[in-house]
């Protein structure tokens, strides 16, 4: 019973190998259909392309491509026409499908070299140096590219010197505002502080001669009090003549004592007189 399972498992995993031997033979087959359509395609296309019917070969290499992803031929030839219609982006794509689609390095060689060129067409120096170097790493013999390898390297250190002498210039423009705003903010504020200083000075000055108006008001103020006051004076000397002080003779009294000293001396002089030779008699009064 045993030896007889055994043999059932035998045949069944002889069958099983058989059909999957089969079954890849199919499936080689299928692609090797698939390849031969696909070349067809491209042999199309690229006749169409050669009599300058861009439309047709378009059409033909996406069958192509459609048909097999094995034909790397047929990417690389259309993203050649891209590139010679200046639809570099297309080109790229193209490009860098056959580069993944190749099996040889001579075939990923060309696409890279051509990703390359693609690059240098966008002035993105960086990523061509990269691409050549990858074309190089599959073909060490082509001159061309180590040449276009050379120009890109070239290129980008111009480019990024130039990119470092811009943002110098734009750093030094930045750092020539931020001193002219620094600048026209001191010369705000000196400004303020002299419009500041202006006033506080206009303020001292209106307060001085606010000050020297006041003073001169005082002052003549001051004189028409002493313009006035001999008058008040006046009054007063009148009042107090009216008014006479404590032990003090009023002038009524001193006129009147006067009187009497006059009519006194006056009484002495004639009896003088009377003594003296006849003549013309004199009246002496004195000033008081």
């Amino acid at each position: 019973m045993r030896k007889e399972m055994n043999k059932i498992s035998t045949v069944l995993l002889l069958l099983f190998v058989c059909l999957s031997s089969f079954a890849q033979e199919v499936d080689e087959k299928e692609k090797e259909k698939a390849l031969r359509s696909s070349t067809n395609y491209t042999w199309d296309a690229n006749k169409a392309l050669s009599d300058d019917n861009f439309i047709a070969a378009e059409v033909d290499y996406r069958k192509a491509i459609s048909k097999s992803a094995d034909n790397s031929a047929a990417p690389y030839n259309l993203g050649n026409a891209y590139y010679e219609n200046e639809t570099y982006n297309e080109a790229f794509g193209r490009f860098k499908e056959a580069g993944e689609a190749s099996t040889s390095k001579a075939d990923k060689h060309k696409a890279y070299h051509n990703m390359g060129n693609v690059f240098m067409k966008r002035k993105d120096y960086a990523k061509a140096v990269e691409a050549y170097k990858e074309a190089l790493r599959n073909d060490s013999t082509d001159e061309e590219t180590r040449y276009n390898l050379a120009l890109a390297k070239e290129l980008l250190k111009k480019d990024q010197d130039e990119n470092k002498q811009d943002q110098d210039d734009k750093d030094k423009d930045k750092d020539q505002d931020e001193n002219k705003d620094e600048d026209k903010k001191d010369e705000g504020e000196n400004e303020d502080k002299k419009d500041q200083g202006e006033d506080g000075d206009k303020g001292d000055e209106g307060d001085k001669n606010e000050d020297k108006k006041d003073d001169n008001k005082d002052g003549e103020g001051d004189k028409s009090d002493q313009k006035k006051k001999p008058e008040q004076g006046e009054g007063e000397k009148e009042q107090e003549q009216k008014q006479p002080r404590p032990n003090q003779l009023s002038k009524q009294q001193v006129d009147n004592l006067l009187r009497a000293m006059q009519n006194a001396e006056k009484k002495v002089q004639d009896k003088i007189d009377a003594k003296k030779v006849q003549g013309v008699k004199v009246k002496n009064e004195k000033d008081w």
